[in-house]
């Protein structure tokens, strides 16, 4: 898995609601790939585990 950095404005700006749904989406995908939704409180976990079941975003070992 490639290491990736979380932009922390983003998360800043998730947290304010500046972020649209394409916006909030990339930002859940980049949290799943590098796996920091697991280890940010439970609303990033609940959130993913939400946009994945969706299909909204993929686990990072899935192929598109």
């Amino acid at each position: 898995m490639e290491n990736k950095k979380v932009s922390v404005t983003k998360i800043v700006q998730y947290e304010n609601d500046e972020l649209n749904d394409e916006e909030t989406i990339e930002l859940f995908q980049e949290l799943i790939n590098t796996g920091l939704a697991w280890q940010l409180q439970g609303s990033y976990g609940r959130m993913a585990v939400q946009l994945l079941e969706e299909g909204f975003c993929q686990h990072p070992n899935e192929e598109n």
